[in-house]
């Protein structure tokens, strides 16, 4: 009874989750929570399990066992949490060929919005790209397109923000608006958001808290500008390499 109660103030709820691909367990019975407003790092060396673990909340990929609750209710029973979910990954590419406004439109009848016109042009002015509606995708340099693919993942004002990457590439100047406006956005909003990089001078700025995976299990947790000092390490980048060479050296969650 008493998960219920603080249920209220949570976004993700993550219950026992696992996926195993013959007898490989690419994710080994984790649990975690994401609250209103919080933005968590889920760090962990290729391989760890994190692109598995986005893949399975936003239910393109089936776990093997576990429970998912987005805003209070199963993900796999109820497929209309993803309505309240969006994001964005190095990995997806925006279509070329279309122009900014086009392809928002076409996200936006995906996910059903009211309004649309004046939904495109507010996500556009907020990420500066309102006199770039109408240039073809492909022409953009990465940071704007990088833009454009956050444009896209906030297009249905996600209660559940996924980041995966999300400014992997990009000079240091454009990667601090991308932070930026995430930040801006998770607090204007209440939004609870997950995001993995391999860039610890990001996850130090950004991340309330971090949780560090490694061969499927989460192994450690806490605030990024404390913990490195609890491990006696100069830095989040000293914590990661240490921990990537030598997991069960460190403390399990």
């Amino acid at each position: 009874m008493l998960y219920l109660k603080f249920m209220d103030n949570i976004i993700l709820e993550i219950k026992n989750l696992k996926k195993t691909y013959n007898k490989i367990k690419a994710v080994d019975d984790i649990s975690l929570s994401v609250k209103k407003g919080e933005i968590v790092g889920l760090l962990g060396p290729n391989g760890a399990g994190k692109t598995t673990l986005i893949n399975m909340i936003l239910t393109v990929l089936e776990p093997t066992g576990g429970l998912i609750w987005i805003s209070g209710k199963n993900a796999r029973e109820n497929r209309e949490t993803l309505k309240d979910i969006n994001f964005t990954a190095v990995s997806t590419q925006i279509p070329g060929n279309l122009t900014i406004k086009e392809n928002l439109i076409i996200f936006g009848m995906i996910y059903g919005i009211e309004n649309l016109k004046e939904k495109i042009n507010q996500v556009a002015e907020e990420l500066d790209l309102d006199k770039l509606l109408n240039t073809k995708v492909g022409f953009l340099s990465s940071g704007e397109q990088t833009r454009v693919s956050l444009a896209k993942a906030l297009i249905n004002s996600p209660k559940l923000l996924l980041l995966d990457e999300p400014t992997a590439s990009l000079d240091p100047h454009i990667s601090a608006i991308i932070r930026l406006k995430i930040k801006e956005y998770a607090e204007k909003n209440d939004a609870a958001v997950l995001w993995t990089s391999h860039n610890m001078y990001e996850i130090e700025g950004v991340c309330d808290r971090i949780l560090f995976i490694s061969h499927g299990k989460i192994i450690l947790e806490g605030n990024p500008r404390e913990l490195p000092q609890q491990y006696k390490k100069k830095n989040m980048e000293e914590l990661f390499v240490a921990i990537a060479k030598e997991p069960l050296s460190f403390n399990c969650k």
